[in-house]
């Protein structure tokens, strides 16, 4: 399969210089979207969409993808702490949702464990996309909830207009004394275009809204004889152990042509941050400050070619190589348990030239990956995935009635060493997937489409759920997988509702999936190592839930317009004849009024999250929350240039808030108020 990838490279290596494509979008569009292979209007795409940019994307910059994106229909987020947080899509986690940087993955190991930060800084994104449906097949059948695509300029895409373009961005948060900058330029020479970036994030101890413990918790605690347990019941304000520091540097060029383009870059990512302490009640069981030292070399490759006549369009190709390691340290400063991940992933798009009503793109896929746990607290043997998939996307637009269908099939191997240490055998899986789906869309009346899509996935069982058999320093968990997971299968289907008109723009969706052999972790209630025992499980489960999007304008005096918006959210997830999935966010409503200008956005808005008390055994409820934030964003230049101030307040109530998809959301909640500075230049 190394040979597979490395021959796919150079074969379009060579052409790719002589014929360049021109750029794909404009970087500043929310009506676009690209995670694609053609670029589509946002409102011609089948199911549900997010992308953020701009002043938005300003707003919501977090230090982690997960918190960046929480505000979006259908997204909530693992929240381990301030700086562990990974995207959930209706309820979907891990192996399911697909991060992306740029179309490759983020080749990190955020999808072993949620304490495991994404190896992608959201401070230098351009443009953040959310996608669902068939297109989600091309990323992989992993993608079941739908795939994160996070867009950079690190291989420039455009020639600057006037031979060099610079942004900069830098941020303060009160909560976690947060401080963070990142600045990149682009200089152009001739048709070459040489990029350079860096970024740089340093935090405190996260202060909450009220008690760091839920309140059984801290009951426990105060009952028990011991000063040290009891001194935890009044635990409050900053979370321990939550401090972080996190740099990256980037460079890359490009040579950009009248038809396509090719370009390499090379990064290097370092970050220290501490894991929330999972506290325990038993004086006997020592609580752990662990740390996370991680670093990420990552080189990338792409190329797109414009084909000027024939039956093919275009031709693309991205590729990338990444060697990760992390330690997990003590509070001793011992390092307990070393990660390391070799990862190599390519993709080959060709895309057809519309023809009549039909367009098309085929392409294929590579990702080879050697996993390797080194430590006392090991919990995985070292392991070997390789997979590759050949996939198809193919639009059929008639105007009123449109039609959307994606194939993919995809073979994966995994592999394990034997482990003394663990007390496993060798293992060798091999695993067939085949994954559909279809959509269509109508237009019952002006700019408002119906739509009906179905689809079949299946996917492979990830190493960490068949081999795992250890204890997690980072989790506090003794993982327990099963080397005899068959595939996991998914039948969905889901309708939507969507309109856009002037000054007013709506979307509803209603989803159910039925899945067989439904992999899943949770506690048996059995303690090991002095750590609960999590197993991963398989069965049949239900997923179904509603999403809603809504924005309309009310109200224009002069050039500033009055708009209001709404989100709302549910998923409600069963195992067969078992009771509730484990972590499945409750219903959740967020609405905003918005003074919008050419000069100046201004905000409020309210997020409203329901308990939830639809529990799994040995899972704990979660009391619901309000959030009330707040912001005003001023761009001297207008609203066509990104050079902004951004003042925001959020939580301002001060709240104690925690969030159920959270493994650690009984002894780590979000953040309590924080008031937030925001500049960035762009010339």
């Amino acid at each position: 399969m190394r040979c597979v990838l490395v021959v796919s490279v150079a074969l379009i290596a060579g052409p790719a210089w002589a014929q360049n494509a021109p750029p794909e979008h404009d970087p500043q569009s929310t009506t676009i979207i690209v995670t694609a292979p053609f670029v589509r209007d946002r409102d011609a795409v089948l199911l549900g969409t997010s992308v953020v940019t701009g002043t938005e994307l300003t707003r919501d910059l977090r230090p982690t993808i997960g918190e960046t994106l929480a505000r979006q229909p259908g997204v909530s987020a693992t929240s381990f702490g301030p700086n562990s947080s990974r995207p959930v899509l209706r309820g979907l986690q891990g192996e399911r949702v697909r991060v992306l940087k740029d179309g490759i993955g983020s080749s990190d190991v955020s999808n072993t464990s949620v304490d495991h930060a994404v190896v992608i800084n959201p401070l230098t994104a351009d443009r953040i996309e959310v996608l669902r449906g068939p297109a989600a097949l091309l990323y992989g059948s992993s993608a079941i909830g739908g795939v994160v695509n996070v867009i950079d300029n690190r291989i420039p895409r455009v020639v600057p207009d006037n031979g060099f373009h610079v942004d900069g961005i830098a941020t303060y948060g009160s909560a976690a004394d947060e401080r963070s900058g990142s600045a990149k330029a682009d200089v152009a020479l001739g048709r070459f275009v040489l990029h350079v970036d860096g970024s740089y994030t340093k935090t405190g101890d996260l202060r909450t809204g009220g008690f760091i413990l839920t309140p059984a918790l801290r009951s426990a605690a105060a009952a028990a004889a011991e000063p040290e347990i009891r001194a935890l019941a009044s635990l409050r304000g900053r979370l321990p152990n939550s401090a972080a520091r996190t740099w990256e540097v980037a460079g890359g060029a490009a040579y950009v042509g009248e038809r396509g383009n090719l370009g390499i870059s090379f990064s290097h990512y370092d970050s220290l941050y501490g894991v929330p302490i999972r506290f325990s009640l038993d004086p006997a069981v020592e609580a752990e400050a662990v740390r996370l030292d991680v670093r990420q070399d990552r080189a990338d490759l792409r190329g797109e070619i414009d084909i000027a006549d024939g039956f093919f369009e275009a031709i693309r190709l991205r590729a990338g190589f990444a060697d990760y390691r992390h330690f997990e340290i003590e509070p001793d400063g011992a390092v307990a348990t070393t990660f390391l991940n070799k990862s190599l992933e390519g993709r080959l798009e060709v895309v057809q030239r519309k023809r009549g009503v039909w367009q098309g793109a085929w392409g294929v896929q590579v990702a080879i990956r050697d996993f390797n746990v080194i430590g006392a607290e090991a919990f995985v043997p070292k392991n070997t995935t390789e997979q590759i998939g050949v996939f198809t996307l193919d639009t059929f637009d008639w105007g009123a009635a449109k039609a959307e269908i994606g194939l993919r099939y995809e073979k994966t191997r995994l592999s394990a060493d034997e482990s003394a240490q663990l007390g496993t055998p060798a293992f060798r899986r091999s695993f067939d997937a085949y994954s559909g789906s279809l959509g269509a869309s109508y237009a019952v009346a002006d700019k408002v489409r119906i739509g009906l899509s179905a689809s079949h996935t299946e996917r492979a069982p990830a190493a960490e759920e068949l081999f795992a058999n250890g204890p997690h320093a980072g989790t506090r968990a003794f993982e327990i997988g099963n080397p005899n997971f068959r595939k996991e299968v998914s039948n969905g289907v889901e309708a939507s509702l969507r309109g856009t008109g002037d000054g007013w723009s709506f979307g509803v969706a209603a989803y159910h999936n039925w899945f067989d052999n439904f992999i899943f972790e949770t506690p048996t209630g059995a303690v090991q190592d002095d750590l609960p025992v999590f197993q991963f499980l398989q069965s049949g489960a239900r997923f179904w839930g509603v999403e809603a999007e809504a924005s309309a304008r009310v109200a224009r005096f002069g050039d500033t317009a009055i708009v209001l918006d709404g989100v709302a959210d549910y998923t409600r997830a069963t195992v067969s004849g078992g009771g509730p999935i484990p972590r499945i966010p409750p219903l959740r409503l967020l609405g905003g009024i918005e003074a919008q200008a050419n000069r100046f956005d201004a905000r409020i808005e309210v997020e409203w999250s329901d308990r939830q008390n639809r529990i799994a055994a040995f899972e704990t409820a979660t009391p619901s929350f309000t959030m009330v934030n707040a912001s005003i964003a001023f761009r001297p230049f207008g609203r066509d240039n990104p050079t902004s101030l951004l003042l925001s307040a959020n939580n301002i109530l001060d709240v104690e808030a925690r969030r159920h998809a959270s493994f650690l959301k009984d002894y780590a909640p979000l953040s309590g108020r924080d008031f937030r500075i925001t500049g960035r230049v762009s010339f």
